[in-house]
This record gives C-alpha cells, sequence and structure tokens, in this order.
C-alpha cells in the first residue's frame, strides 16, 4: 500500500511559479494584446510560432493558447477564452500534460519525415473530447528538410478542428515557407525592473530573504530569462539557508566582487602594471577563475562605453548605486579611443586565455599589454604633441672622419633620424616668437644642401642605393632650391618615386621637402650626363639597318653596349703578348 503520509515531492519553483494565465505572463505585453483580441473577434490563426531566448515562455504561452480554445469554464458551457479557468477537466488535463487532444512533440528528437506523418495521419480525425485538436511542436527548427515540406500542406489548410502552435530559438532555421503560413510572436527578453519584481513576490511567497543586491546580481546573470532567474533564486535560496547575500549569491555563481573588477579596471586605465597584477593575484587567490575576471572586465568596458555615449544607461536597476557613482566617473574621464582599444584587446585576450596551458599566466600577460597601451596617446594628441614639440637643432657643418667630408653633416650621414622630444612646448608669449625661430632653424638646416647634387650626396650617405639610381635615372630637374624640388619623371620612372624621395629626405633631414612633378622639361639626366657618349653611340647604332632589322625581329631586344673599332684595337693590343726581340733558338746553348 502506498504511504499516505510520506512528504510530497519538492517541486522546482520554475515549475512552481509557472505562468498557467495571459496574466501571468511577465514582459509579454504587445504579445498577450494580440491573441486577447484575436479571441474576442474569434479570429484564432490556424498555426502560430513562438520564438524567442529559452525561458522567455515559448512552450508555456502553447499551453495557455490551447487551455483557452479548450477551456468550457467551471459549468461546462463556457467557449473560447483568453482567461482559462484552470478548474474544467480540459484544463487540468492540460496543465498536467495528459490531455489526448493536445499532443507535444520535441522536434529535437523527432526530426525525421516519418514523424510528421504520423501527425499528417491524425490531423483527418476530430479531436476526442475537446473543441481543438492542437499539436505543440518545440524547437521546430530542428526538423529535417524533407520533414518540413511533408508539414506544408497541412500547415496551410488544416481541418477546422485543428490547431498548430510552434516554438523555436533559432527562428532562422525555420523555412519562410513554413513562416508565412504562421503568425509569429517574438517574445522579449524580460526587463530588469520587470524580473527585479518578480523575483521579489517569489521570494515573498517563499517567505525566503534575500538582499537587494542579490537579487540584482541574479537579474544581470539571467540575461533576461524568467527560467533561468527563478532557477537561480531557487539555488540562492538553498545557498543562503536563510538570509541570502550578494557575496553568497557572487560566490555561487563564480563571479568576482563587481568594486574590485572596477579596482582592477581603473589600475589598468591608469597604467599601474605592479597595482594590477596585484589585484589580480588577490583574486585569484580568493578563489576567482581569471576566464571570468577578464569577461567581467570585458563587460564593465561595455557598459562604461554605453554610459559614455547615453549617460541614461547608468540607471540600470542591477547597479549599485557606488557602481553607478564609479562608471559615471570613468566614463566622464575616459575617452572612446582608449575604450574600444581595451575593448579589442580583452577580445583577443578572452580567446588566448581559452586557448592557453595556464589560464592565470595568460590572464597576467593580457593585464600587462592592457596596462602599457592604456595611456598612448590618440592620433590627434599626438599630432598635437608633435605640433607642440621645438625643432631639432640644425646638423652642424662636419661630423668628423669620413662622413663630415659630405655637405650633409655628420648626423645625417649615418642615417639616422634626428631625435625627436616628447614633452609639450612651451605656450604663452614664447608661442608666439616661434613662428620666425621654426622658419630660421629650417633655412639653417637646409643651407647645408645648395644644390642637386648635394642631395644626391645625402641619398648616397645613407646607402638606399635603390633611390640613388631610379633618383638619377629618372629625375629631369626643371628646378631646386634647398627643401623644393621640381622635375618631370624620364620614361619607365615609378609613379611613387616624388613621394618616397619627399619621405627620405624629411626623415633624414628632419624638415619637410616640397617634391612636385612638372611636364615638359627636357633637362637630360644626372644618369644621361655621365653616359652621354654611350647613349649617343647607341642612338646612332640603333639607327644603322642591320641593327634595326635584328630589333625589329626581336622586339624586347635591347642594345646593352657598343665597341668601337678603336676599343676593340686597343683591347687587342692590351691582350697581345709582348714582342721578343732577339730570336729564340732552342738548340742554342746557352
Amino acid at each position: 500500500m502506498p504511504d499516505d503520509t510520506a512528504p510530497a515531492a519538492y517541486q522546482v519553483l520554475a515549475r512552481k511559479y509557472r505562468p498557467e494565465t495571459f496574466a501571468d505572463l511577465v514582459g509579454q505585453d504587445a504579445m498577450v494584446r494580440t491573441l486577447k483580441n484575436a479571441f474576442k473577434a474569434d479570429r484564432i490563426a490556424q498555426a502560430f510560432i513562438m520564438t524567442g531566448i529559452r525561458g522567455t515562455g515559448k512552450t508555456t504561452t502553447a499551453r495557455i493558447i490551447a487551455k483557452g480554445m479548450n477551456c468550457i469554464g467551471p459549468d461546462g458551457e463556457g467557449g473560447p477564452t483568453t482567461e482559462p479557468c484552470g478548474e474544467c477537466e480540459h484544463c487540468r488535463a492540460i496543465m498536467e500534460g495528459r490531455h489526448v487532444d493536445v499532443l507535444e512533440m520535441d522536434a529535437a528528437s523527432n526530426t525525421s519525415v516519418n514523424d510528421i506523418r504520423e501527425i499528417i495521419d491524425s490531423v483527418h480525425y476530430r479531436a476526442a473530447s475537446a473543441r481543438y485538436k492542437i499539436y505543440i511542436i518545440d524547437e521546430v527548427h530542428m526538423l529535417s528538410t524533407s520533414a518540413f515540406n511533408a508539414l506544408l500542406k497541412t500547415l496551410e489548410e488544416p481541418p477546422a478542428h485543428v490547431k498548430f502552435i510552434f516554438a523555436t530559438t533559432e527562428i532562422r532555421k525555420v523555412p519562410v515557407t513554413v513562416l508565412s503560413r504562421c503568425q509569429r510572436f517574438d517574445l522579449r527578453r524580460i526587463e530588469p525592473e520587470v524580473m527585479l519584481d518578480m523575483l521579489r513576490r517569489i521570494a515573498s511567497r517563499e517567505e525566503a530573504e534575500i538582499a537587494e543586491d542579490a537579487l540584482a546580481l541574479i537579474t544581470r546573470a539571467a540575461e533576461g530569462s524568467a527560467r533561468d532567474a527563478t532557477s537561480l533564486l531557487d539555488q540562492a535560496i538553498s545557498h543562503g539557508a536563510g538570509e541570502t547575500t550578494a557575496e553568497q549569491v557572487r560566490a555561487m555563481l563564480g563571479l568576482a566582487d563587481r568594486g574590485r573588477v572596477m579596482d582592477l579596471f581603473e589600475k589598468i586605465m591608469h597604467g599601474d602594471a605592479p597595482g594590477a597584477l596585484t589585484e589580480l593575484s588577490e583574486q585569484y587567490a580568493d578563489g576567482a577563475d581569471p576566464m571570468a575576471v577578464l569577461r567581467d572586465l570585458a563587460e564593465l568596458t561595455h557598459w562604461v562605453s554605453v554610459v559614455k555615449i547615453t549617460p541614461e544607461a547608468a540607471e540600470d536597476p542591477t547597479i549599485s548605486p557606488d557602481e553607478r557613482a564609479r562608471g559615471q566617473a570613468l566614463a566622464g574621464t575616459l575617452g572612446m579611443r582608449a575604450l574600444t582599444r581595451m575593448w579589442q584587446m580583452l577580445l583577443k585576450a578572452l580567446d588566448e586565455v581559452a586557448q592557453a596551458p595556464n589560464t592565470m599566466m595568460a590572464a597576467e600577460m593580457a593585464v600587462i599589454r592592457l596596462t602599457h597601451v592604456a595611456e598612448l596617446p590618440s592620433p590627434e594628441e599626438l599630432m598635437r604633441r608633435l605640433q607642440d614639440t621645438p625643432p631639432p637643432p640644425p646638423p652642424g657643418p662636419g661630423g668628423g672622419g669620413q662622413a663630415g667630408a659630405h655637405p650633409q653633416g655628420g648626423a645625417q650621414a649615418t642615417g639616422q633620424p634626428m631625435p625627436q622630444p616628447t614633452h609639450p612646448g612651451p605656450s604663452g608669449p614664447s608661442a608666439s616668437r616661434r613662428g620666425p625661430a621654426l622658419a630660421e632653424a629650417r633655412e639653417a638646416a637646409l643651407a647645408h644642401y645648395p644644390t642637386f647634387e648635394h642631395v644626391m650626396e645625402l641619398i648616397r650617405a645613407n646607402r638606399d642605393m635603390k633611390l640613388y639610381m631610379e633618383v638619377e635615372k629618372g629625375v629631369r630637374l626643371a628646378a631646386y632650391q634647398p627643401g623644393r624640388i621640381e622635375f618631370t619623371p624620364a620614361e619607365g620612372t615609378s609613379t611613387d618615386l616624388s613621394q618616397r624621395l619627399g619621405s627620405a629626405l624629411q626623415r633624414w633631414t628632419g624638415n619637410r621637402w616640397a617634391i612636385s612633378l612638372v611636364n615638359g622639361c627636357d633637362t637630360p639626366t644626372l644618369y644621361e650626363k655621365a653616359h652621354a657618349e654611350e647613349l649617343a653611340l647607341k642612338s646612332a647604332a640603333s639607327e644603322h639597318p642591320l641593327v634595326r632589322a635584328a630589333m625589329e625581329a626581336f622586339p624586347k631586344a635591347e642594345i646593352l653596349t657598343i665597341r668601337t673599332p678603336e676599343a676593340v684595337s686597343l683591347e687587342a693590343e692590351e691582350d697581345a703578348l709582348p714582342e721578343v726581340e732577339d730570336e729564340w733558338d732552342p738548340f742554342e746553348e746557352d
């Protein structure tokens, strides 16, 4: 015989407080309003599809719809309603999951076309006892393509006594042909304020004492899912065994202290690497997971960035007053470039920590990187510093040794750029005198390059032979003055020669050079001047009939060198054996 004195089995809060009517649904006002109007106007569609994240009430809503369509009221005379009584036999059977005319199927385990064929074969039979025969298919996106295709015709024109209700978390995986045959309802995430009110009511009914900060942590961890929130609340009540505090919930969820995360964040953004590593080590010693700490840093970075753009985001009810004040202060002092750089590096660090053999070591390396880049100046600040930097001293006329013989001076002959001070320049009256001083310093520096030949010596001294050969063969100089070069490029010259020449001269001299291209200048290049005789011989040879015929027969042929008869005779004389004055007789004795 069963023991009637045995205690009733414990029912988890997620099931105990599952909504039974549309009025009990939390945070889905738009959907409830639409369904109520459809029931009142008797415009109930043949198929519904519910979509949303886990725990927002998709399957629960499907059961409430099924109860509303089949409810007959306590007196047995009622019709379809949005407020099912919960007392009639149909309501009780549907609530208990034993109604013969309300069939629930999990598409995750019944994916084949044969499973759908059973539904298609049974829709032609009327309901056994209820008003409608209702098919609830959960996770419908898991059905195979063949199963979807088999369902289309029945879904479009089902018998009058048949209704379909689908639920899915992946609406994009459901074929458009199925979506077009259903009324779609998108169940929203539960807002934090609504979630907090729901948790307070449940805690009050359970006579559980739980701190507001603890409820805020549960709400944040649930991410808009009512089922997740009630399950976490159930666990927190058991974990607290009395009054549940935020510290207990934080330990239960494996979260780091939000205040300590902010301490770590501030040390990183201030570039305090030793302090940041110490704080990370202390949190690790207290049981915090390095991956969780980095995730909390990423979440905090995102929240501070949002608060900086939209200050009203700081009014989130799940944020404590102290966190709100510190977050607003951080948003007011940090720039968006620093925050976005922090976000990108944290995303990279999370991937590295997940793959590292030692997560703590990887997290420490990530914190070191973050502290070193936190105070990098923005491009605007860098330009401002460069503009405020005093000019470099002009190079001296001699640098000692062989390099001092070049007109550009010893400092530039080494090819090393001049060191640039990083401190900001003076302001006030001294700044107004900086303009003429800069101009005088620039003229003095450029005075070491009075001619274009001095520029060529500078290129040679810095050992950029590729640039030297390109300038020698490709520049037809039109005008030159120190700091400014105008030329016409020779045929076949690289299109970016002027840009590369200007960049190199600025790097070597510390002053900007104006390099411009002009048309129509036929001045010979330096190479043409140095090899004028050879070029003239090549030009004359190319006009010879035999040479012209050879060039036409071989279009890619080139004249590499010219050997004149005089040159051939001279080479022959140099290679000839010396003449012997006396004839040598091999039989003559010495």
